[in-house]
């Protein structure tokens, strides 16, 4: 790696990088697990459900909130062999409040980190997810002004990470994406010629897992956001 000193553009990811994300959803889970409390099927198998639901539906209903109660309604509806009622929608969208409510739990350090590689650096945002929830969330954590442009798309592959590359004239091989997940941050960059950093989150959604080639010299494995600033 050069010298800290040298100027580079850093995309950062948001949910689960500057902001948990995904322990909030495990938290709802098993608020509803315990609503739920199924009689004869165990909370492994009915996560089970759910996880593969959520494969299925992140292809027509996409990332956020919304989609999520969507697959808590057809859990219900398949483990139940029939419509979930409008009460029992209620109860789901009330176990999800702090979703709903986009609450921001920002990750150690951020603000100082941000602050400091900005200084440095050229800073992008890349978040994927539903528009309008991703935006609230942006502006709720109050992480914007530390980067030249917020992008929000609606899932993350090497042709996203291309075109953020075409629109603001970067260098890939000078160009970091700094992420938790292997599948939309890590992998798609380095397709596209970027470097990453890779910062694992201990609750990463499962849908996000991939494997990352440990001989890759271009994937930098960090343990914690602020490291960063020994390194950029």
């Amino acid at each position: 790696m050069d010298s800290p000193a040298t100027r580079r553009a850093l995309i950062f990811d948001a949910d689960d990088t500057l902001w948990e994300n995904n322990i909030l959803f495990e938290r709802v889970i098993e608020d509803y697990l315990d609503w739920l409390a199924h009689p004869t099927l165990d909370r492994g198998e009915i996560r089970s459900m759910i996880d593969d639901i959520e494969a299925a539906n992140t292809r027509t209903h996409g990332y956020g909130a919304r989609a999520f109660l969507t697959n808590l309604g057809q859990t219900f509806e398949r483990l139940n062999a029939r419509p979930v009622s409008e009460a029992e929608t209620r109860e789901i969208e009330r176990l999800a409040t702090a979703l709903l409510e986009h609450r921001i739990e920002l990750m150690p350090g951020v603000m100082d980190v941000l602050g400091t590689l900005g200084r440095r650096h050229d800073l992008y945002l890349l978040t994927k997810g539903d528009s309008a929830e991703q935006q609230r969330k942006v502006a709720a954590s109050g992480v914007a002004q530390h980067f030249r442009h917020v992008h929000i798309v609606p899932e993350k592959d090497v042709t996203v990470y291309l075109e953020v590359a075409r629109q603001h004239d970067l260098d890939p091989a000078n160009t970091w994406m700094i992420g938790n997940s292997p599948k939309s941050d890590i992998l798609p960059a380095r397709a596209a010629g970027m470097n990453a950093v890779y910062i694992p989150h201990v609750s990463s959604w499962v849908l996000e897992h991939a494997e990352i080639d440990p001989a890759d010299t271009s994937v930098l494995h960090l343990s914690a956001l602020p490291a960063l600033l020994e390194h950029f």
